[in-house]
């Protein structure tokens, strides 16, 4: 199913520039593309190159206006124009046909709402509840009493233990294990053994929450672990138990979070992170990939960059390396 460029140009927001009756069906880069296919363009240098591509239309900014040769649909973000554009064309495509697998094992005490798909040989424990539109892809494993909301998207062989709560919108990528036991032990002094703290918590994912691949976030201890609305994690991280994510809080992949760490809103973690027990990361800081924070530090200044281990605004920490590296050069 194709989209006319009037619809969407209507639905992202844009200023449409040609025949807006001219279809297309996906996405592409411009290198690829087709007469069926949109493309962007953020820089204009790139622009005569997506023009001369066979993309059936463009995205692109004003700085595009005059030009001819292809439909263009003009705004001032063509990335996220482009990005809304490819999920409408998504949705144009329609979702699998509802129902559960006959392969699939649903308990009699679930709740499925419409629309819900349950793929082959996924496990749904009693009492669980699936929002309407939510599929839950092959080889998952739905803990008893799980909720998850509506249109939500897990994807194969996730899964996610008693006690935790999706809200609407979120997407589980394959591999992820959401609300497994935290790692808390008391040593006995005499004779030298751990013991297994109770893990007993929940674990809550707010609405539009997106978790990679191989991702791991345990439950809380007593209380919970919260991840919070429109928060982005990629592949291969770990939450640990009690953490506290904010909004819009974004992980890149082979970060390692320990137990109760607070993050704010709209904190940017990059690549192989870790954050020690009971630190705190506030509002709009951005650390740097392999950065370091000790346990029970504090990270604040919105829109500083850090970097290093440990983590310090991104300036000193140059200063500092620059420092050892003169110092190194001296006979």
């Amino acid at each position: 199913m194709k989209r006319t460029l009037q619809e969407i140009a209507g639905a992202v927001g844009a200023r449409l520039q040609g025949d807006g009756s001219v279809s297309v069906a996906s996405v592409a880069s411009i290198a690829s593309a087709t007469a069926d296919d949109l493309v962007f363009v953020e820089d204009e240098k790139y622009l005569s190159q997506a023009l001369q591509s066979g993309a059936g239309a463009v995205i692109a900014g004003e700085f595009a206006a005059r030009s001819t040769g292809k439909a263009l649909l003009i705004c001032r973000h063509p990335k996220l124009a482009f990005a809304r554009a490819a999920r409408l064309l998504q949705e144009a495509h329609g979702g699998m046909k509802a129902g559960v697998h006959a392969s699939a094992v649903v308990g009699a005490s679930v709740r499925l709402g419409a629309r819900v798909v349950v793929q082959e040989r996924a496990v749904i424990a009693e009492d669980a509840a699936i929002g309407e539109g939510t599929r839950i892809g092959a080889g998952c494993a739905i803990g008893r009493g799980v909720k998850i909301g509506s249109e939500c998207e897990i994807y194969p062989n996730v899964t996610i233990y008693p006690g935790t709560a999706l809200g609407e919108r979120v997407i589980v990528h394959a591999g992820a294990v959401l609300g497994s036991d935290g790692f808390g032990y008391v040593r006995d002094p005499q004779s030298g053994r751990y013991e297994k703290f109770p893990q007993v918590g929940q674990l809550v994912i707010e609405d539009d929450v997106e978790i990679g691949a191989n991702t791991t976030i345990d439950r809380g201890a007593l209380d919970e672990t919260r991840i919070g609305r429109g928060s982005k994690i990629d592949n291969l991280v770990h939450i640990g138990h009690n953490c506290k994510l904010a909004e819009n809080v974004v992980i890149a992949a082979q970060t390692g979070l320990s137990g109760s760490i607070v993050i704010q809103k709209d904190v940017v973690l990059g690549g192989q992170v870790g954050i020690g027990e009971h630190a705190r990361i506030e509002e709009g800081v951005m650390l740097g990939g392999q950065g370091g924070v000790l346990p029970n530090k504090v990270l604040r200044g919105k829109g500083v960059a850090f970097w290093g281990t440990p983590a310090q605004p991104v300036r000193q920490y140059l200063k500092q390396l620059a420092a050892l590296a003169r110092l190194s050069g001296k006979k």
